[in-house]
């Protein structure tokens, strides 16, 4: 979510006119981020009220992918996740261009980010990710994870250079051992059975609470920022979430207690089966490479972009060898929120 691209305040009302939202009042730049180009957008209705959107311009997906994102997010919504839907235009498009970019306009969330979650944060968000995967379930869009496997063996050997001994022995390790577990017959069930579209990137940043009754109690308002997404097993998902909302972001241990909380909110919605909590330690490594990975391209071979910062990518590098020294197993039922 870095601005690549630069929009002025015409180019913005060009697309609010066509959408008929209103009258710009304010558009500024999102920092945070690395993929696409995004905006918050305030402008004044025919109602004289102030609404909130989000304008996004796509960096690397193309047009061709991008109705893929797009429609998953109009899908879910319309079957009450609560995510952004992207607004369409009189006949019904959702996808536009603004600076000779593909571009997309999505409703802002309310709220905030909950960056030091607790067990009552994880138990919403584990529910809400087993709804959105059962509402995604008839989606007929199909698009692979653009940073599965076949992304993994492209990047490794263009990274290979950049890492030292420990850390090669530790990639090609984890590699071999992915490579086996992709080609086992229990992942190929996952694969054909147990999966669907994915958030695939769900960290604390893309999620949205605002307060709700009690004192320090807050609800969830939304999941956001969908262009990872993917059809990939349901259970990685799940592995991305547990290794970020139940984890010490000092050493990146799991923390136990959160992660049951977590997987049991999840199982009360779509409960997990026994082959998916036997691969869950499995797919947590899976996870962890993944964004350890990402980060290690986006340290290494950067694109420019203005108010762009990588993400550390020795924080997973932390999280994967963790995963590979204290593998966890969630039971079923051993902890409610």
């Amino acid at each position: 979510m870095a601005v690549f691209t630069e929009v002025s305040p015409a180019q913005a009302q060009v697309l609010l006119d066509h959408l008929q939202l209103g009258t710009l009042s304010s558009l500024r730049g999102i920092g945070a981020g690395i993929e696409n180009t995004n905006y918050f957008v305030d402008c004044t209705g025919d109602d004289g009220h102030l609404h909130r959107y989000v304008l996004t311009l796509f960096e690397r997906l193309t047009a061709e992918q991008l109705p893929f994102y797009l429609r998953l997010m109009q899908h879910l919504a319309q079957r009450g996740v609560p995510v952004p839907e992207p607004h369409a235009d009189a006949a019904g498009e959702i996808l536009f261009e603004v600076a000779g970019k593909p571009a997309a306009i999505v409703d802002r969330l309310h709220g905030g980010h909950q960056l030091a979650p607790d067990a009552f944060h994880c138990d919403q968000v584990g529910a809400t990710l087993a709804q959105m995967h059962l509402a995604g379930r008839d989606f007929p869009l199909h698009q692979p994870n653009l940073r599965g496997m076949s992304w993994w063996r492209q990047v490794v050997p263009q990274l290979m250079p950049f890492l030292d001994a420990q850390q090669a022995e530790l990639l090609t390790a984890e590699m071999a051992f992915q490579e086996h577990l992709a080609a086992s017959a229990e992942y190929a069930h996952l694969q054909a059975e147990l999966s669907g579209p994915i958030h695939a990137d769900l960290f604390r940043d893309n999620v949205m609470f605002e307060p709700g009754e009690g004192p320090g109690r807050e609800r969830l308002t939304g999941f956001f920022d969908f262009y990872f997404a993917g059809c990939d097993t349901w259970l990685f998902d799940l592995a991305v979430c547990l290794n970020d909302w139940c984890i010490d972001l000092s050493d990146g241990r799991l923390v136990e207690e959160r992660a049951a909380v977590f997987v049991a909110a999840y199982e009360r919605v779509r409960p997990l089966t026994g082959a998916e909590h036997r691969l869950l330690p499995a797919l947590l490594r899976a996870a962890a490479l993944r964004f350890w990975l990402s980060r290690l391209f986006d340290l290494h071979l950067p694109r420019e972009a203005s108010l762009l910062k990588a993400h550390d990518p020795r924080h997973f590098e932390r999280v994967l060898r963790e995963r590979i020294a204290r593998p966890w197993h969630a039971l079923p039922g051993e902890a409610q929120a």
